[in-house]
C-alpha cells in the first residue's frame, strides 16, 4: 500500500472563503486566547488560517490517504509563512498540492503546501502540512524538502520566557466545534482507544494555537501582525487538565526580523518540538 508519485504537484481548485469575525473570535476563545486584538476583530488569530483552508486541505487529504488508513493519519507537522495578516471581511483564496512524500519504517509523511491570497492575487499565508500515515511503510518518497525548521541547540542558553496555557477538559470539543477538525480521535474516546491512544488527545493545531498566544504575548509585543513565521513538529500527545508550557530561545536577527526558537512541554514529555517563530521588528 503506498502513495502514486502521480499526485506530487497535482493543485486542487481553489476555493474562496470571507474570513468571518464571529468564527474568528470563536476560534479564539476555543484556544483559549483573550488577547484584544481578537476579542475586537481586529484580526483573527493566526491559527484561524487553517479554518477557511481546511476543506481544501482535507480533499487534498483523502485523495492521497487510502479510505482504511484514515484513522492512523495523525499531523505531523505545521509550517506558516504570513504575508499579510488576518484581518476579518478579508477574502482567501486557497489551493492545496501535495508537495512531498516520505517513506520509512514506521510510516509515511505527506506534506502539502497549501497557499492561500487576497481578492488581488497577493500572497496572505502559505502552509506546509505534513501528514504521518501509521502503518503504511511502502512504496516510494519524492518531491522536495520541505522548508527547514530544525531546533538549534546553541541557543539554550538564550533563553527569553516561558508562558503556560491551561488545556480544559472539554477543549477538545470547544476546538472542535471552532475548526470543524471532525477527526473523532479527539472527541471519541473509545474510538481514540481502538487505534492505540490512551484516550482522547488535543489537537495538534490548538496546542500548536497554545505555542502562538506564548509567542506574540512574550516577544511580539501581543500584536499579531508582527508574526511572519510559525513552525513546528508535533512529538507526543496533549490531554485535557495539562498544562503546555512553552519556552522560547532568541536566535538573533535575519532580515529585519527577529528569530526565535521554542518548545513546549506539557506533563512532563516534549510535546512540541522544532518550534520557529519568526516577528517583524
Amino acid at each position: 500500500m503506498a502513495i502514486p508519485l502521480d499526485k506530487l504537484g497535482v493543485s486542487s481548485a481553489p476555493r474562496r472563503v470571507t474570513i468571518d469575525a464571529d468564527e474568528a473570535r470563536a476560534y479564539a476563545a476555543a484556544t483559549n486566547d483573550d488577547n484584544p486584538a481578537y476579542t475586537s476583530a481586529k484580526f483573527a488569530p493566526p491559527l484561524f488560517a487553517v479554518v477557511p483552508t481546511w476543506e481544501t486541505l482535507m480533499e487534498t487529504v483523502l485523495q492521497l490517504a487510502p479510505p482504511e488508513m484514515l484513522m492512523m493519519v495523525v499531523h505531523g507537522e505545521q509550517d506558516m509563512f504570513f504575508e499579510q495578516a488576518l484581518v476579518p471581511g478579508m477574502s482567501l483564496t486557497t489551493t492545496a498540492t501535495p508537495y512531498s512524500i516520505r517513506v520509512g519504517s514506521s510510516g509515511t509523511r505527506c506534506t502539502m503546501k497549501v497557499e492561500s491570497v487576497d481578492d488581488e492575487r497577493a500572497p496572505v499565508v502559505t502552509q506546509y502540512i505534513t501528514m504521518f500515515i501509521r502503518g503504511m511503510s511502502d512504496g516510494d518518497g519524492g518531491g522536495p524538502d520541505k522548508p527547514d525548521h530544525t531546533f538549534p541547540e546553541a541557543v539554550r542558553g538564550a533563553e527569553v520566557g516561558q508562558y503556560a496555557v491551561h488545556v480544559d477538559d472539554d477543549q477538545t470539543f470547544r476546538y472542535r466545534a471552532a475548526s470543524h477538525d471532525e477527526m473523532p480521535i479527539h472527541w471519541d474516546d473509545a474510538l481514540a482507544k481502538s487505534v492505540g491512544l490512551p484516550g482522547i488527545i488535543a489537537h495538534g493545531l490548538c496546542t500548536m494555537a497554545m505555542t502562538s498566544q506564548a509567542v506574540i504575548n512574550t516577544v511580539a509585543g501581543g500584536d499579531p501582525a508582527r508574526l511572519r513565521r510559525l513552525a513546528v513538529r508535533f512529538s507526543k500527545n496533549v490531554f485535557p487538565g495539562s498544562d503546555v508550557v512553552t519556552t522560547i530561545y532568541d536566535t538573533g536577527s535575519d532580515g529585519g526580523r527577529r528569530v526565535y526558537a521554542y518548545e513546549a512541554h506539557s506533563r512532563g514529555d516534549l510535546v512540541i518540538a522544532n518550534g520557529r517563530a519568526e516577528i517583524e521588528t
